[in-house]
């Protein structure tokens, strides 16, 4: 699922994460295996965030799934495997706007 910036910034205020940049020397790699995403970069590895369920004002909570570990402490090596979903929920809210409840929410933290 790509994000908006908006929810860009939204998926970030909820877990620990950097954007991989478009022009990243490994994106046609990384979107050659899993597709067009918004790939976040974590101490948990390569991540990516997929929708599970929406309320009836459009907001969507979505999961944070793994792509990829890491292979060394200093975080340079990725492995990639399965996607395996993570316990890491987000909420992103139906026009990509900030949300009411801004910062980590203690239920969604890892």
């Amino acid at each position: 699922m790509r994000l908006s910036p908006a929810r860009v910034e939204q998926a970030l205020s909820q877990f620990e994460a950097q954007v991989l940049p478009e022009d990243h020397p490994s994106m046609a790699k990384i979107k050659g295996l899993w597709g067009d995403h918004t790939y976040f970069l974590a101490p948990n590895g390569l991540n990516i965030v997929e929708p599970i369920e929406r309320d009836d004002s459009g907001a969507e909570v979505a999961a944070v799934v793994n792509l990829a570990t890491w292979t060394d402490d200093s975080a340079t090596s990725l492995s990639p495997h399965a996607p395996q979903t993570t316990e890491v929920l987000v909420e992103l809210d139906a026009d990509g706007g900030a949300s009411e409840k801004p910062g980590v929410k203690p239920h969604l933290r890892h």
